[in-house]
């Protein structure tokens, strides 16, 4: 049977993996797609980079549409990443009645919507496991694997630049603009880690996931992120001290009230396997109501493990190729016409239970006055360390774990708290999940 041929757009350093993993295991993975699978076309600016990576049997050109245009080409391969030009080469290919394989989550999560629908229409796929977590098949084990399943929650540690920075500050004891400079030179840490350091990246990927877990339209705009950039080693130590671990976590949970969406730093229990997850490596939590929990861990980025998501994304498209489109598997796992409009709940609606740590004032009654505004207002607390005042000292440290409370709640108690004279410094609060 002749080959299925891919047109890939980007030949960078995934773009690379993929070439260099699909002619390396060629016969194996022919063996389980049931035919070849050959990239036979490539676009690049970079035209005389992307021959020496390819060698002479490949055609490359500088003009993407060029690939789209080519009636011989059966698969794109979307490596360029952003909104812009992506989207629109994206559509086209579509439009061109080209199956799409792509591992830009940033382009999904803000216009997935849009891009399934015309998918649908024109009766190609859509394929994205590389654009969640790398080399863990989450996308296939969410739409596929788990599908007997209620989703109830998902967590994931879903973005390797921030898991380093906190487990080098843990390890080392040393405070984020330190580590964020050592990540950049080691190469984990882009020049410019903004989209890493603020959460936008993992947010991202769990807007993905959301949807496929809950049956909802990708709804980014409606994620609450934050990033790691105002944690201290301090809370680190302390959260050590209690049993805890901080992780950055994409969160998505269904309620009686709505659907959560939110990634932001958590504590997490040590015990707990997600919480040693260490260096740039990814893991991901899903809570199903017949198989209960199940962890995925592996690399989340790089060359060949992305190439490894992209390349099982170009075998189910090679062996679903002539099939009816209507019994293929759904890009989102349910049905179009079956998608939910669940509401993905503002933040102040989430319900959590909370690590404080107050710089006071190291005098009598100040825990008595904290403790009764948190009292006064339903908040029940769990435990409480105070860090003894050295020699001369009269500031310190009071740390508090609450349980669940309200996110609104706290947030109109801890505006209370702030005002105590004897309060000292802008309160800092870490979200905690137990993940049981």
């Amino acid at each position: 049977m002749k080959p299925i041929q891919v047109g890939l757009l980007g030949i960078g350093t995934v773009g690379s993996g993929v070439f260099n993993v699909l002619k390396r295991n060629q016969a194996e993975i022919m063996r389980r797609a049931g035919r070849g699978i050959e990239v036979t076309m490539v676009a690049d600016l970079d035209t005389a980079r992307a021959q020496s990576v390819v060698g002479e049997g490949v055609r490359v050109v500088n003009d993407a549409r060029a690939v789209i245009a080519n009636p011989d080409v059966d698969i794109v391969i979307e490596l360029i990443g952003g909104y812009g030009i992506a989207r629109q080469l994206v559509m086209e290919a579509i439009e061109a009645g080209k199956h799409v394989v792509t591992a830009n989550k940033a382009l999904l999560a803000v216009h997935g919507t849009e891009i399934f629908a015309a998918a649908h229409r024109a009766g190609v796929m859509v394929a994205f496991e590389a654009a969640v977590a790398g080399g863990i098949p989450i996308i296939k084990a969410l739409r596929e694997g788990l599908t007997a399943n209620r989703i109830q929650w998902i967590a994931g540690i879903i973005n390797g630049t921030t898991n380093f920075i906190l487990s080098e500050m843990r390890d080392k004891g040393l405070d984020f603009d330190v580590v964020l400079k050592e990540a950049q030179r080691l190469g984990y840490a882009e020049a410019d880690p903004t989209f890493d350091i603020e959460g936008v990246d993992a947010a991202h990927k769990a807007t993905i996931m959301s949807a496929i877990a809950f049956g909802t339209p990708v709804q980014f705009d409606k994620a609450h992120v934050e990033g790691i950039t105002k944690l201290g080693a301090q809370d680190i130590r302390y959260a050590e001290q209690l049993g805890y671990r901080i992780k950055l976590l994409g969160i998505t949970k269904r309620t009686a009230k709505g659907i959560e969406l939110r990634v932001h730093p958590c504590l997490v229990p040590a015990k707990r396997l997600i919480a040693n997850v260490e260096g740039a490596m990814n893991a991901v939590m899903v809570q199903g109501d017949a198989v209960g929990t199940t962890l995925y861990y592996g690399k989340g980025a790089g060359s060949e493990p992305t190439a490894s998501a992209v390349i099982a994304d170009l075998v189910d498209i090679t062996r679903l190729h002539t099939s009816d489109p209507s019994h293929r598997v759904p890009h989102l796992a349910f049905q179009p016409d079956q998608m939910s409009d669940q509401v993905v709940l503002p933040m102040s609606e989430v319900v959590t239970s909370y690590y404080l740590r107050l710089h006071v004032a190291d005098e009598a009654g100040v825990l008595a006055q904290v403790a009764a505004l948190l009292a006064n207002a339903g908040i029940s607390i769990d435990a409480i360390l105070q860090r003894e005042a050295g020699e001369g000292e009269k500031q310190t440290d009071l740390i508090i774990l609450t349980h669940d409370v309200r996110e609104g709640t706290m947030n109109d108690v801890l505006a209370k708290v702030q005002a105590l004279p004897t309060v000292l410094a802008p309160i800092t609060r870490i979200r905690k999940e137990e993940l049981a």
